[in-house]
């Protein structure tokens, strides 16, 4: 590991604002044994995406021993288009609506009970609703132990930025879930396949599906992937979004206005476009992946005017492609308006990466930061009361606010 990458891994947001609005795009993060290469021109960005379907998708150093060697998330050929086949119909457009039910349950059982007076840490307040709802959508139902098992694992291996740099650097590796976590994880998988509308865990089971059914092992990976990829960033985007609004009252009141003037719960994003632009704004902004997903090259070539050797890895940097300040005039402010007239080119823009990696959740992650945000606004008004805690911190791969980020609650509506 070199000098700059070490630093990358060490100082991660640091070095990433180090780097905002210079050089052209492209940072050398190693040169040997194979390069590494930190990317965010947008000619370069552009054409990752264009030719995902020719590159490989290793799971980074960190991540790939806690979700498993056969996570979806770093399938490859035709697994990862069965992942997707099998997957996606339920997590996109008309189909997404049977998902409204259970964030909306998640969402007003959590605002039910913020009482005036009460101070929330925003952060865990806001995972445990992006929890219960992934866990319904994946599972069914859901006994409150696997919720909490898997809260203190994430806890446990990512609460604490020094905490997870000690276990991958001297440790030798971030702890695993457990075998006891892992055998609930495979049972609730299992208990009901039967459910209307269809569970995830359900359609990677089918003998007949995509994926023509998987084994316990796989069914693990799998789980654990989903639980963590569908709870962590929508939490720290729901997070950023009602801190931001916080910060900024003009723009909250105008949602609240936006909001009160319909019975609008946020999920269609037609119906409230201030509220679905200041959430767009929130993901520029504060990122909650500042980093997408790494791609090698496989065969020697030229990738916009460099020539690069099979095996170079490319890494788009989101954080640095957002703030880059030719496109998005001083990037530090928070301006929902930036996304009333439509959104930026996907190289310009890209909270969610791209290609044949497009996050298979994004569009759920929306809804829920909607609903979440439009539930509080409709319903309490709060006020953050350590406004300093919403400095980005790094929660492992996750950008998000402190967890020690409060809210108190001051009236019901």
């Amino acid at each position: 590991m070199r000098w700059q990458e070490l630093r990358m891994n060490l100082r991660t947001l640091p070095f990433l604002e180090s780097h905002v609005g210079t050089s052209d795009g492209v940072l050398e993060l190693r040169d040997r044994p194979m390069p590494k290469l930190l990317v965010w021109q947008p000619e370069m960005i552009d054409w990752i995406f264009r030719s995902d379907a020719r590159l490989r998708h290793p799971g980074g150093q960190s991540l790939t021993p806690l979700f498993g060697e056969s996570s979806l998330l770093w399938a490859e050929g035709e697994r990862h288009t069965a992942y997707r086949h099998a997957l996606g119909p339920s997590l996109r457009g008309r189909k997404l609506t049977e998902q409204k039910e259970a964030v909306a349950d998640a969402v007003h059982a959590a605002i039910d009970r913020l009482t005036p007076g009460t101070v929330v840490e925003l952060l865990p307040w806001t995972r445990a609703i992006a929890l219960r709802v992934i866990a319904r959508i994946l599972f069914g139902h859901c006994e409150d132990d696997l919720l909490t098992a898997v809260t203190q694992w994430t806890e446990r291996a990512f609460g604490a930025r020094h905490r997870t740099l000690v276990y991958r650097y001297l440790l030798g590796g971030i702890p695993r879930p457990g075998a006891e976590l892992d055998r609930m994880l495979v049972r609730a998988a299992k208990v009901n396949p039967d459910l209307r509308p269809r569970t995830l865990a359900a359609r990677m089971l089918d003998g007949d599906g995509p994926l023509g059914g998987i084994g316990d092992t796989e069914l693990r990976d799998a789980a654990i992937s989903l639980m963590f990829a569908g709870h962590e960033t929508t939490a720290a985007g729901a997070a950023w979004a009602l801190y931001w609004l916080d910060r900024n009252p003009k723009v909250r009141n105008e949602i609240r206005e936006e909001i009160a003037a319909t019975d609008a719960d946020g999920s269609d994003p037609a119906r409230v476009p201030l509220l679905a632009a200041a959430v767009s704004e929130t993901l520029r902004l504060t990122p909650p992946a500042s980093l997408a997903e790494h791609r090698v090259l496989t065969e020697d070539g030229e990738v916009c005017g460099r020539m690069m050797a099979a095996g170079t890895k490319l890494t788009p940097a989101i954080y640095l492609a957002h703030h880059d300040p030719d496109v998005f005039g001083h990037p530090k402010r928070f301006d929902p308006s930036r996304f009333l007239g439509g959104r930026p080119p996907a190289h310009h823009y890209f909270p969610f990466g791209g290609g044949t990696r497009y996050c298979l959740g994004s569009q759920l992650a929306q809804l829920e930061i909607r609903m979440i945000v439009a539930g509080v606004l409709r319903r309490r008004e709060w006020r953050c009361v350590n406004p300093r805690a919403g400095g980005p911190r790094m929660r492992g791969n996750v950008m998000a606010p402190a967890s020690t980020l409060r809210m108190r609650v001051l009236t019901c509506r």
